[in-house]
């Protein structure tokens, strides 16, 4: 089981949480996070790619991406009146003009849960 959580908030991959009864659905939610790609990143990236080493760059947006994702999804799912997210799903694509951007979201089934 995947459990993701900062605070109170219980985030997870699975459709339920072990040990917890779900006892309201609230509505599905998302979080999106767009980040732009730096072209200094990119040259270096890609001679780590050549390399054969890993680009600790594009890792460190990866991770920033993916919190912000689903921090906005734990903000809406409060906002909604839960206490859990159960069935995050995450997406990870690049967009814009030749792929200039990084785009994760996360959504999930925001529940009540006791």
């Amino acid at each position: 089981m995947s459990i993701w959580s900062k605070s109170d908030m219980i985030i997870t991959t699975t459709p339920g949480i072990e040990g917890r009864r779900i006892t309201e659905y609230r509505g599905i939610v998302v979080g999106e996070a767009i980040l732009g790609a730096n072209v200094f990143r990119d040259f270096f990236a890609g001679i780590t790619d050549v390399l054969g080493g890993r680009s600790g760059s594009y890792e460190k947006s990866l991770n920033e991406a993916r919190e912000t994702a689903l921090k906005e999804l734990e903000d809406r799912a409060r906002d909604a009146g839960a206490n859990a997210v159960v069935g995050v799903d995450l997406d990870y694509e690049v967009i814009g003009k030749e792929g200039s951007m990084l785009m994760v979201s996360a959504s999930g089934t925001a529940v009540t849960v006791d």
